[in-house]
């Protein structure tokens, strides 16, 4: 399908992401196009530029890398596929343990419309929510017997409304429940967490994600604000071996943009 036209959404309906995202009874759920763009493409073509830099430094041989996103979403997916084979993923969204379907592993609203989410999955921390939200240990002890998850998830529902999202993270935020508030974009520079980490920073007037990953020796920082189309023209093609009336000839032909100065 090389020649057909699609989009992320498309991409991640043929590797099985799509389906399996989503609310017990309802449609799919686009994951914005973070699965196939920025996942299955870009993160995958980046890692796959590594691979063949560092073999072609053994083998003195280039290759092409073909980094297709529906390969990369299909392999974002390969744990469910194992866990479909084991028996142990259903096909029907949001009744599997890390779908939502589990009442320790999802989000819930709060008494002010916001939201908290939830991953309570290991034991010790499965028993530290039951403490912290006020549960009945007895009662909910079966954490795993999945009969019961849609009893426990409405009565979680209900104790969740009783306070604000605030409250919440005063009660649980920073313990080993695995409990973090929902942010909104315009919050999420102004958690403690991201103001410690310097995890934004601001650029043309825009904050935005800081660059990332970070490295023991190397510093990892910004050089520069976002270019205009055409701006490094000139420069590209003179430490290409460019001269001047070639450069001429092709700014003046159409050939290329040259918008330095502008």
């Amino acid at each position: 399908m090389a020649q057909a036209s699609g989009h992320d959404i498309n991409y991640i309906a043929l590797a099985g992401a799509l389906h399996s995202i989503g609310e017990a009874g309802g449609k799919p759920v686009p994951p914005l196009n973070l699965v196939g763009d920025f996942g299955g493409g870009g993160m995958f073509l980046a890692f796959g530029l590594v691979c063949a830099m560092l073999e072609a430094q053994k083998s003195g041989t280039g290759q092409v890398v073909d980094a297709a996103m529906i390969d990369g979403a299909a392999t974002l997916m390969s744990m469910f596929f194992t866990m479909h084979a084991a028996g142990v993923f259903s096909m029907e969204r949001g009744t599997n343990l890390l779908d939502g379907g589990a009442h320790f592993y999802g989000t819930y609203g709060t008494r002010d419309g916001k939201y908290i989410s939830l991953g309570s999955i290991e034991p010790q921390f499965y028993a530290l929510l039951v403490e912290k939200a006020g549960l009945d240990v007895d009662r909910f002890s079966a954490q795993m017997e999945q009969g019961k998850w849609v009893e426990f998830k409405a009565e979680l529902t209900e104790v969740f409304k009783t306070k604000t999202r605030d409250e919440w993270c005063d009660i649980m935020e920073g313990s080993d429940v695995c409990f973090a508030p929902v942010l909104a974009l315009d919050e999420v520079p102004n958690h403690p967490h991201h103001v410690a980490r310097d995890s934004f920073i601001e650029l043309d007037g825009i904050v935005q994600p800081a660059p990332a990953p970070r490295f023991s020796r190397s510093e990892v920082g910004v050089s520069h604000g976002s270019r205009i189309p055409g701006e490094d023209t000139l420069t590209v093609l003179q430490e290409a071996g460019l001269g001047e009336a070639e450069i001429k000839e092709l700014v003046e032909s159409g050939a290329v943009v040259n918008t330095a100065g502008a």
